[in-house]
């Protein structure tokens, strides 16, 4: 089905099409939550909140940008949304632990599983993940969509709603930052 059938039948409020469109994109949706909240249950959560904004909006929808633009540019405005809220929430529990009866940490962040990481590789997937954590949210998004999902500088502007110089500087500097960040981590397996 041609993305401007499947638009017109999602406005038609068609629940084949519906089941279409999530069957299509759920698992790129998911991964780029993922990416960015570093947890599958979470992840899993903001794909469901995507699917239903997208059902409840879908009318409203202005085919100015592709279809796919539009679910990444709710994905990662959603994942973002969360991951800010998780920190802040474990800022918060962190500074109350420090006034509670023993002084524990009442937060540690979980492991981050990604499904398509071999065992071999999880030590440097996670320490990759972390690096791209610390990146500012425009190059997370940039440098997720890009060197992840495989999108193009176009396809990318056109989710951050920005010009197509701007995402290959947000790339750069974001390449630029995971170098300082990871340079100690390869220097410390070089010499072990």
């Amino acid at each position: 089905m041609q993305e401007s059938e499947l638009i017109a039948e999602l406005k038609a409020g068609r629940e084949s099409a519906f089941r279409i469109l999530v069957e299509t994109y759920q698992d790129k949706v998911y991964n780029i939550a993922l990416v960015i909240v570093q947890q599958p249950e979470e992840a899993e959560d903001i794909a469901q909140e995507v699917f239903i904004e997208v059902y409840q909006t879908v009318r409203q929808f202005r085919e100015e940008a592709r279809l796919t633009t539009w679910l990444y540019r709710i994905t990662t405005s959603k994942a973002l949304a969360h991951h800010r809220k998780r920190k802040a929430r474990k800022r918060f529990s962190i500074l109350t632990s420090l006034f509670g009866l023993n002084n524990e940490v009442l937060h540690h962040p979980p492991d981050f599983h990604h499904p398509g990481v071999s065992l071999e590789q999880k030590e440097e997937m996670k320490t990759l993940f972390k690096a791209i954590d610390q990146l500012a949210d425009t190059q997370k998004v940039a440098f997720i969509l890009h060197y992840i999902e495989e999108q193009s500088h176009r396809e990318i502007a056109d989710v951050l709603e920005v010009s197509v110089s701007a995402v290959e500087s947000l790339l750069h500097r974001a390449k630029q930052n995971l170098r300082k960040q990871l340079a100690p981590y390869y220097k410390e397996r070089r010499n072990p």
